[in-house]
């Protein structure tokens, strides 16, 4: 097998490869490097490459696995890591010059079980700095291109990751999502992202947003890929607080499995009141391919999503201030002008704007459980726009004006807040070639179920996951 056709295989398939020894790790480590180092220096998504331990790691994998001591479908598989996640002598940075040349002295949580399974940590990859943003072009590092246009955003923060995955620089990645962070970057660069239910992937060794909104989760080009890695990661961890105690499961359980006679619940307001016609278009279509599939479409009042946008700010801004009132006010300028300005209006936050926006998120967290008690999911557009141009601050959609910020937020933070799973999949191409992400929404725990309803979509629409030739 040729080394691009090798690399545009999915995590599945090149596993089956490896355990049945017709490849090595280093088969797929060598190429894999080589394509980084044509590909970065125009998309930007790697921090640092990981190329002389990416090496070694492969080696020790081939030797496990030829001694028949397989450790399962990441055994020998590179992934990227974004750059808030600590790895031990390994740089992280935050993509900011406060933390540029940060060396941890532990891995994360996350790092200890990927590397547990056999993975290969391929490299560090960029980041929205200090993951304030979801844009993915502001960072110390520059800016992350789409590989699908490189004029335009991939969306962030997991801004690396969206690009990396996409354009066959790794196979998979893992993310982090405080307002739309995993999902954004999955949706703009036409991969599938998964942001888990809060506290069911440990946080401990991954530097802080927003304290009960960050989640982690995977990032991927398959809905099979996905549900595997989100096994791996998925767990009862003492180290982080937030981490809920949970029976181990197998996310993959559902895959395949028919949706003839599941519930689809579309909501009759916010999700759909101002978004982009060739989104709304795709959407639709998608929905109907549903229909054939055997589902029913019901449509659902969601009433407190007019109050979410507001909570879900005032929480990030009183909780991003707290992490970061030390360096804000020693080393303010270092901040990027563009994250420092977003701090300063956090430091505004009032006490009892937090204590409100918790009160709209309990009402929230209600409303959503009343609703899923007639419907299995919701679907959405992931986000109301197509990926602006880098450096874009205004977007028009249907004749009104949106700061392009708050535009790429408004569809995901709803999840964070209420701690929703919630997982985009690519659902067809603009007339332009830019992707298009639509949003399945499941009840707490629930990502398995998230997982059948998204492969047996993605199963019947085959739309291709990777861009290979970058312009």
């Amino acid at each position: 097998m040729s080394d691009s056709n090798l690399l545009k295989l999915d995590i599945a398939t090149l596993s089956k490869k490896l355990r049945s020894k017709e490849i090595s790790p280093k088969d797929i480590v060598t190429p894999l490097l080589k394509r980084i180092d044509a590909l970065n220096p125009v998309l930007n998504a790697f921090i640092t490459v990981t190329a002389e331990e990416a090496l070694v790691q492969a080696e020790q994998a081939e030797a496990e696995i030829a001694a028949g001591q397989y450790r399962g479908p990441l055994h020998g598989i590179p992934v990227g890591l974004k750059d808030l996640i600590y790895t031990k002598g390994i740089k992280t940075t935050m993509g900011s010059a406060i933390y540029k040349d940060f060396i941890p002295d532990a891995d994360a949580s996350v790092v200890r079980k990927l590397k547990q399974a056999g993975a290969i940590v391929i490299g560090k990859l960029n980041t929205h700095e200090f993951a304030y943003g979801p844009t993915g072009d502001i960072s110390y590092f520059g800016p992350v291109r789409n590989p699908y246009d490189t004029s335009k955003m991939t969306g962030g923060s997991s801004s690396g990751a969206g690009a990396a995955v996409a354009s066959a620089l790794c196979f998979g990645a893992l993310g982090t999502d405080t307002g739309g962070s995993i999902r954004i970057p999955s949706s703009a660069c036409g991969i599938v992202g998964m942001k888990p239910t809060f506290g069911r992937v440990s946080k401990h060794g991954v530097y802080p947003l927003a304290y009960t909104l960050d989640h982690i989760g995977p990032m991927t080009r398959t809905v099979q890929d996905n549900a595997e890695l989100l096994g791996i990661l998925a767990g009862y961890d003492p180290e982080d607080p937030f981490s809920v105690e949970r029976a181990g499961e197998d996310f993959t359980r559902y895959i395949g499995e028919p949706i003839r006679g599941k519930v689809i619940g579309i909501p009759s307001t916010f999700y759909y009141d101002l978004i982009d016609d060739e989104i709304r278009a795709k959407i639709d279509d998608a929905i109907n391919l549903l229909r054939t599939l055997g589902a029913e479409i019901r449509t659902v009042d969601i009433p407190v999503l007019s109050e979410v946008s507001w909570a879900q700010l005032k929480t990030i801004q009183s909780e991003a201030y707290a992490v970061h009132e030390e360096h804000f006010n020693s080393s303010a300028e270092k901040y990027h002008p563009e994250v420092l300005e977003r701090l300063q209006v956090s430091a505004e936050a009032k006490g009892y704007e937090y204590v409100k926006a918790q009160d709209i998120r309990r009402r929230a967290q209600e409303s959503f459980r009343h609703v899923f008690e007639d419907v299995d999911v919701l679907v959405t557009p992931t986000l109301p726009i197509l990926p602006p141009n880098i450096g874009q601050k205004e977007i028009r959609i249907n004749g009104q004006d949106e700061p392009v910020r708050a535009s790429l937020l408004r569809l995901t933070g709803p999840t964070n807040l209420t701690g929703l799973p919630s997982l985009s999949v690519p659902c067809g191409f603009s007339k332009t070639g830019l992707p298009i992400g639509m949003q399945f929404i499941g009840r707490p725990f629930d990502e398995a179920s998230l997982y059948q309803f998204a492969a047996a979509f993605e199963k019947e629409a085959a739309i291709p996951a990777l861009r290979w030739e970058i312009k």
